[in-house]
């Protein structure tokens, strides 16, 4: 058994269902909590988020793996400093058969990107010719399941200045992913209301 799947096994776990979304929420330690969102009809994982203690024992922000980024803002003498909107904002989404990376605000022709599987680091290297971007895509799933990233798994295309990733999975995460989802399916769920944009647990 892979440490992961330990990991999910002897957590603290709590559901709530709403239609064909099940959120699932974890507790590892006092200090780290994980949420996820799974679509029940097609068993794919729509959201994960974590939550670690600050050092000063507060609670820290959510850091979204899964799903769209939180919105990142800065409140300061009032008022609300955000991030310039033409910066690049990277969001990962899951299907059935791939794993996938969408990174906006990238205006650059397609001839300009190459996207590099690095074995040793399991993670994709995203690089433009150009020299404008550089980005190193760590890729949670490979590590926990003990797999190596290969090129020929890795297709990109761009559209609309966004350049879109993916990764077709391997063996070893489909058979990881299909294992944790049926400890996810042992959590008894409550009925109740929820907000995709919103990492509280239950």
């Amino acid at each position: 058994m892979s440490d992961w799947l330990s990991k999910i096994k002897s957590s603290k776990k709590s559901s709530i269902s709403q239609g064909n979304l099940k959120k699932v929420h974890y507790e590892f330690t006092k200090d780290v909590e994980l949420v996820e969102e799974y679509n029940t009809d097609t068993e794919v994982l729509t959201r994960r988020a974590w939550r670690r203690k600050t050092h000063l024992g507060g609670e820290g922000d959510w850091d979204v793996e899964i799903g769209d980024p939180e919105p990142s803002a800065l409140k300061k003498e009032g008022f609300v400093i955000r991030e310039n909107n033409n910066q690049p904002i990277i969001s990962r989404r899951i299907t059935k058969n791939s794993l996938e990376w969408r990174i906006r605000n990238l205006p650059y022709p397609l001839e300009v990107y190459s996207v590099s599987a690095d074995p040793e680091t399991k993670s994709l290297v995203v690089r433009t010719s150009n020299k404008k971007y550089f980005k190193v895509l760590v890729v949670p799933e490979l590590v926990r399941a003990g797999a190596v990233p290969n090129q020929e798994s890795i297709q990109f295309t761009h559209k609309y200045n966004t350049l879109i990733i993916t990764y077709k999975k391997p063996k070893e995460v489909v058979l990881m992913e299909k294992a944790v989802y049926e400890e996810v399916k042992k959590v008894e769920s409550k009925s109740g209301d929820i907000d995709p944009n919103n990492c509280k647990p239950s």
